[in-house]
């Protein structure tokens, strides 16, 4: 149609909010559940690839018997600065709807401005927008920003307040039946889950993430954890297994079981076919069984910043267009790349300086950056690219399939949980734990069998403690041996010391019950690296040299003491973990093994004066 014909309608509303920038921008950017307390209800997304290696974008929607479709534009922000999205209408008056919102600091707090564009083929459309749509809309919108204003302002989590659920009285009933059946069992943190189970908005019950809401209730991380898991035993809340795409972080494939997760799958967002790996795009996350509080089919908003938070500039380049943006990244890694198919950059921001970035047909390429809080980009191809600078850190809040399998709480309460027959995942790093008693036969003979196997099984209670207690997870024993799992090789060993001194005080309270020559030895062997989880004996399970090598070291250990790699002992922590103990540098032939291995052995000595944890 001509551009004559096209009316543009255009509104600005603009406030003054005593809250910063920063802490207005996770309610802007919260476009999904702003649409949700407008009462726009959800929407359907189609993504179809382009010879190109696009994507575009089509949204559907029922409205009044209507059936809405509109061509979704891509997203524009600047997180904590500015966001723009733009729709285009297939049918109907309607040519093109457009949003903008801006923060520009301010001496004391921030203003706000919210734009929006309508652009219509009627005059008379025109004229009704003007006179009614605006002005019901306007209404609607000061309301919610106002809203927001003050949970900023205040420090509150969550502004845009929608209207509260009608839940029916059995499914009330039922989430009172399940809170209590959970505080029995000792998680009185379920409370917390329950009343955002029956209070929260729709938006805020998607793919729910333990340690993002442990942040805002001012829970524990890893109590929150565990009381999600017994929610999910308990039938409060659905576990999902959710398989991100590595480069948009989108959940393309959800799994309800692990036997269900697929090896890969296909992103149509990003046209990019990717691999399953546990540690970096296996996500747990939760949602309300559906029996109790069912969430709608689709989306409230496609191009939520809150729901890409890793994302931090997202901004289309025409051809040979440079621009200069302003933004604050806080020192760290971060990547460059574009929405259209091509390569990344990786890059560190060190006192704000970010590198300059320009953009071509085989990816970013950087160079030294001038002055912080700008980023000067440029687009030296022939057709637009969408530049995209994401958190290398973006798993932070993320509970990962590979940390979860290596928790405790998940294999008492998911034993079953498993994977399919003959799948295998490998694992890019894990920390193993393997422990004996020394001399066990020995035992049995001096002080007889029923106090020897009193004694054994009530070290396995002291090991499965100081275990659990450092987020790792026994993965099973095997005679008086134990082998244990943990996703952070510090982990392990903080759960290494804390097992030898509880120990020690074990021994301590025997005293004057056999003595010293009754006193359990305990053998400790710690070593990490990548191996393979499969389904042994209807368990999950690990198989590798990393395993071998850990169970070979924890026969090097003499009794008492522990002995680690040196790929352990250099990861992040381990040294100041040990650096109280001394520990001691060698050379140690392995079985297996032709050449000497350098290990670190942590004496025996002092175990008395350590503290368990």
């Amino acid at each position: 149609m001509p551009m004559s014909r096209v009316r543009r309608v255009e509104r600005v509303w603009e406030w003054h909010f005593a809250a910063a920038a920063e802490a207005l921008w996770p309610f802007v950017a919260d476009t999904a559940r702003f649409n949700e307390a407008m009462g726009l209800g959800r929407y359907s997304v189609d993504e179809t690839p382009l010879a190109d290696g696009t994507v575009r974008r089509t949204g559907t929607a029922r409205r009044l018997g209507l059936t809405l479709a509109w061509r979704e534009g891509v997203p524009q922000w600047v997180a904590g600065r500015r966001f723009a999205h733009r729709r285009e209408p297939l049918r109907g008056p309607l040519r093109a709807v457009a949003t903008a919102i801006e923060l520009d600091p301010e001496r004391v707090g921030t203003r706000v401005r919210y734009r929006l564009t309508i652009e219509t083929a009627s005059a008379v459309t025109a004229l009704l927008l003007r006179l009614f749509a605006f002005r019901h809309f306007g209404r609607k919108l000061d309301r919610l920003f106002r809203q927001a204003g003050e949970a900023a302002a205040a420090g509150r989590p969550r502004g845009y307040d929608p209207a509260p659920p009608a839940l029916s009285a059995a499914a009330r009933q039922r989430v009172a039946s399940h809170l209590a059946a959970l505080a029995e069992l000792g998680y009185r943190d379920a409370e917390a889950i329950g009343a955002h189970i029956l209070g929260a908005a729709e938006s805020d019950l998607e793919r729910m993430r333990p340690r993002s809401l442990a942040r805002q209730w001012g829970l524990d991380p890893r109590a929150a954890i565990e009381t999600f898991l017994a929610a999910a035993r308990e039938g409060l809340l659905a576990l999902r297994w959710d398989l991100l795409c590595p480069r948009c972080r989108g959940a393309k494939f959800v799994a309800a079981s692990l036997d269900r997760l697929p090896q890969g799958a296909h992103c149509p967002s990003c046209n990019i076919e990717y691999k399953r790996d546990f540690a970096r795009n296996v996500e747990v996350t939760f949602e309300p069984d559906a029996e109790i509080r069912a969430l709608g089919v689709g989306t409230y908003c496609i191009a939520s910043p809150l729901a890409s938070d890793h994302v931090k500039v997202q901004q289309t380049l025409a051809p040979g267009e440079a621009v200069e943006i302003a933004v604050e990244l806080a020192d760290g890694d971060y990547r460059a790349r574009t929405l259209e198919p091509g390569g990344s950059a990786d890059f560190s921001v060190s006192d704000g300086v970010i590198p300059r970035i320009a953009l071509g047909a085989d990816g970013p390429m950087l160079s030294p950056g001038e002055r912080p809080g700008r980023l000067s980009a440029r687009n030296d191809g022939a057709v637009p690219r969408t530049l995209v600078v994401e958190d290398r850190g973006w798993a932070s809040d993320a509970l990962t399939a590979h940390e979860v399998t290596t928790l405790q709480a998940f294999r008492d309460l998911f034993a079953d949980a498993v994977l399919r027959p003959g799948d295998q995942v490998e694992i890019r790093r894990l920390a193993l734990m393997f422990t004996d008693i020394r001399g066990s036969s020995d035992l049995y003979n001096r002080v007889g069998d029923a106090r020897a196997y009193g004694w054994v099984r009530e070290h396995y209670a002291v090991l499965t403690r100081a275990v659990r207690a450092h987020d790792g997870a026994v993965v099973k024993t095997i005679g008086d041996a134990v082998m244990a799992a943990f996703a952070r090789p510090v982990d392990a060993v903080s759960a290494a010391l804390a097992i030898r001194a509880d120990i020690a005080a074990f021994n301590r309270r025997l005293g004057g019950d056999g003595g010293a020559d009754a006193a359990i030895r305990i053998k400790i062997g710690l070593h990490c690296g990548p191996c393979i989880a499969v389904t042994l004996n209807d368990r999950l399970d690990y198989f590798g040299r990393t395993v071998n090598l850990a169970a070979r070291f924890q026969n090097e250990s003499r009794g008492d003491d522990i002995v680690l790699s040196e790929a352990m002992a250099q990861e992040p922590g381990v040294a100041g973990a040990l650096a109280a103990y001394g520990p001691i540098a060698e050379l140690t032939r392995v079985k297996g093994f032709s050449e000497p291995v350098a290990v670190r052995r942590v004496p025996a000595e002092n175990v008395a004066g350590e503290s368990g944890c």
